[in-house]
């Protein structure tokens, strides 16, 4: 079946899946959101216990995800993963020590004999919700606007500037999507602690708090889109294979793409009417599915406009011609035809999260079940 596929084919089906894993990623990312609310939220011992530990059951989901991603993409495009985890290295080490220090928290936050205290490893979740959206934000951002490497004529990479990816949080139009995912994902927390808390108080300081991080965010998001829209894109010459720069080249690519079009509409209608109905009705505690399958189909949508219709998914500002295509990036022809019949597990896998997911969450949690020592406690 895959054998039969042309390697532009195979291609093209990775990047789908690629995108489609860094979508739900982000979905995920409400659990870095909820940590950065424990204490916006959370006023007493018990009600920060009990949003840790309905966090707790899900942080493992969004870890997974992230390593899937990063796996994923390094088998898929060996080239994409050299020159950006190999060059713009320090992003992706305080990616990952974001990420570690959430490990250690959740796995000693309520151990006996915790000479740190709750509050060390809490605070430990706060820097792992903040660092890990923002950056991760910006990191996806170089996909529109690019990063200083360069590539030579034996796929030997070089990063051109020694902040080695820093430098990314310094552009605006970068900065501009982290801090959107940021706020996202607080939105996303705290519909997620709207449905998944039985507790009176913590539902109305989530209930008043949406609304205060639903309007940084739509700034946020507006602007990255909108400057996305007019701004010139690297484009590649579908006969010659040369980069160039061309004016609204991601407009032009949602207008050639009219799936990806819908795709995109649905998404953003679909976080707006999440949060709308979160926000308006009294007894709403399912906006986050909404807004979760909105957000799930607004970014996929987003890395196709990213990597098809001749695009350079990873383009670079120091030589335009160095820059990566889903074509001269990838692995060979073989390597994606094996890693093809492996994918067809990941419906299963799917299956599995959804099982697991719905039997965590089979009843909200409240201060009797964190009190009845049936359940272990983070």
């Amino acid at each position: 079946m895959f054998g039969d596929l042309s390697h532009l084919a195979l291609q093209q089906y990775w990047w789908i899946i690629v995108s489609l894993l860094a979508a739900l990623l982000v979905f995920l990312m409400f659990v870095q959101g909820g940590q950065t609310l424990i204490y916006t939220i959370g006023k007493t011992n018990m009600e920060r216990t009990i949003l840790v530990n309905t966090l707790g059951r899900k942080w493992e989901f969004t870890f997974t995800t992230l390593v899937t991603f990063g796996g994923a993409f390094f088998a898929s495009f060996p080239l994409f993963y050299s020159t950006s985890f190999g060059g713009a290295y320090w992003v992706w080490m305080a990616i990952l020590f974001a990420f570690v220090l959430q490990a250690i928290a959740y796995e000693f936050r309520s151990r006996p004999n915790n000479v740190f205290g709750a509050r060390t490893y809490e605070t430990f979740l706060l820097i792992n919700g903040l660092l890990g959206t923002i950056l991760i934000g910006t990191a996806v951002a170089t996909f529109f606007t690019g990063s200083a490497f360069s590539v030579n004529d034996m796929n030997q990479s070089q990063w051109e500037l020694k902040s080695h990816g820093l430098e990314a949080a310094l552009n605006l139009h970068n900065l501009s999507l982290g801090l959107a995912v940021f706020f996202l994902a607080r939105v996303l927390g705290l519909m997620y602690f709207m449905n998944s808390v039985k507790h009176d108080e913590v539902f109305r300081r989530a209930k008043k708090h949406l609304l205060i991080n639903t309007i940084p965010f739509l700034v946020f998001f507006l602007t990255f889109v909108v400057w996305l829209m007019l701004r010139d894109g690297f484009a590649v010459n579908p006969e010659t294979k040369e980069v160039l720069m061309e004016p609204y080249k991601y407009f032009r690519n949602l207008l050639a793409m009219p799936l990806v079009l819908i795709l995109f509409l649905l998404g953003v209608v679909g976080v707006l009417l999440g949060i709308g109905a979160s926000i308006l009705r009294n007894d709403c505690t399912k906006g986050i599915w909404a807004s979760g399958i909105g957000t799930v189909l607004t970014v996929f949508s987003m890395f196709l406009i990213a990597g098809f219709n001749n695009t350079a998914f990873y383009p670079s500002t120091y030589d335009l011609q160095s820059s990566l295509t889903i074509e001269n990036s990838s692995s060979s022809h073989f390597t994606l035809t094996a890693m093809s019949y492996v994918s067809l597990m990941v419906p299963f896998v799917f299956g599995y999260i959804w099982y697991v997911w719905k039997a965590m969450n089979n009843k909200p949690i409240d201060e009797d079940e964190m009190k009845s020592g049936d359940v272990h406690v983070y």
